[in-house]
């Protein structure tokens, strides 16, 4: 089978290694650091699978465009898509399914806005409506700082029009977890689950961004979890979906926090996660391109299989990640990276530089992925790799799984 895998990041560099080792793949636009890439559009390239990778396309209508071609897509459309197009809207999908969700308003006025601020506990998430390519989420303890955001996001001084309607949420508390279904329409598997770390520097602080680590399996999400979050979660919002007239097929990446009185869903993203992508999929043993077109057929067919070791997931970002960014230096050390047994290293944010070099060109610039029997030694693997690679200004979470770590140990 041939399969189009449509992006330009790590994610869908992950997806293209995954896939290759059972089918041919291409990967449009891609970059410079992943084999298979095309300059060609989507539409313009004849494959028998095509999966969309971010989320812009998918909210752009591009797996209606192709399956109105008549493609195979793994991707939901546009109607699907606006679970992650808008929050608000996502908001009311997951009350109207009876999804357990944190208290929450939708506001485009300061005053109203505020006066919501003012009746929660101490705890403040702000998030833009629109895309924000991951960043456009505040959580905070201090009142003054939600705010600001509320200034910002509703004048568009941060996020343009994404953030001219926000959302505002009650603070949960308790370990994160993210599950990535693999929907057809009518029926969902889980992958593996794994748990990703969103701030910029160790000890969780610093602004949030797209992800900077990753690791799985989760200790604390064994299958019971799993189940919950299937029967709770996902399975009622296809449900909700369909009563809305829309056939999802694609990935509902499911974003929870296990808080004391059980999971409670925090958003939906409607493609692959990124890292998620590169630390679960790297541990499946079962054919991928099988089960994505099952469910882009509307036929799941199977259950995914996954190893019984484990994978940690470190992302290299250029200087001033998240915020601006410097561009253009030489990437040293990938090769020998990659020579680190167990190690993957997939290319996000990186370009062509002079004699065939690559050269950073984004914010998250690489994506380090170790395998091991354990979470110990898959970070090993991770940092053993990481280590090996350079380039001015680079950093990266020194912390990514430590906890866990620690705490399979005690």
């Amino acid at each position: 089978m041939r399969v189009c895998v449509v992006g330009a990041g790590g994610r869908e560099h992950a997806l293209a290694e995954v896939l290759r080792r059972h089918h041919d793949v291409v990967v449009t636009p891609g970059n410079p650091g992943i084999p298979g890439s095309s300059s060609e559009p989507a539409t313009a390239i004849d494959a028998d699978l095509y999966v969309i990778g971010p989320e812009a396309p998918l909210v752009a209508g591009l797996a209606d465009e192709l399956r109105a071609a008549g493609r195979l897509v793994f991707g939901p459309g546009a109607d699907g898509a606006r679970l992650e197009g808008s929050k608000a809207w996502m908001k009311e999908v997951l009350v109207d399914a009876g999804v357990p969700t944190a208290r929450h308003g939708t506001f485009t006025a300061i005053d109203p806005a505020f006066a919501f601020l003012d009746t929660l506990d101490g705890l403040y998430v702000v998030k833009t409506d629109g895309l924000a390519a991951g960043k456009g989420v505040v959580v905070t303890t201090s009142l003054d700082e939600a705010r600001d955001a509320v200034r910002d996001y509703l004048s568009g001084a941060a996020f343009g029009d994404a953030g001219r309607t926000l959302v505002l949420e009650e603070g949960l508390t308790g370990p994160e977890l993210s599950v990535l279904a693999v929907c057809d329409g009518q029926r969902a598997v889980a992958l593996a689950p794994a748990q990703d770390f969103k701030r910029v520097a160790d000890g969780d602080v610093g602004p949030n961004t797209g992800g900077m680590g990753a690791y799985s399996p989760v200790p604390v999400a064994d299958p019971s979890v799993i189940d919950v979050v299937m029967r709770d979660g996902v399975e009622p919002t296809l449900a909700a979906l369909r009563a809305r007239g829309i056939d999802y097929r694609g990935v509902l990446y499911a974003g929870l926090m296990l808080t004391p009185t059980g999971p409670k869903m925090l958003e939906y993203n409607v493609r692959f996660g990124d890292p998620e992508t590169q630390v679960v999929l790297p541990r499946l043993t079962s054919d991928l391109g099988e089960l994505l077109a099952s469910a882009a057929a509307g036929a799941l067919v199977g259950a995914p299989t996954f190893d019984d070791g484990a994978a940690v997931t470190v992302v290299c970002a250029a200087e001033g990640y998240p915020r601006e960014v410097r561009t253009g230096d030489r990437i040293e050390g990938l090769d020998a990276a990659r020579a680190v047994p167990g190690a993957m290293v997939f290319c996000a944010g990186v370009g062509a530089g002079p004699d065939g070099t690559l050269v950073t060109a984004g914010g998250r610039v690489v994506t380090v992925t170790g395998m091991g029997a354990s979470l110990a030694a898959a970070r090993e693997t991770a940092y053993g790799a990481v280590a090996r690679i350079s380039w001015p200004g680079m950093h990266h979470r020194s912390d990514i799984a430590a906890a866990a770590v620690l705490e399979g140990a005690t």
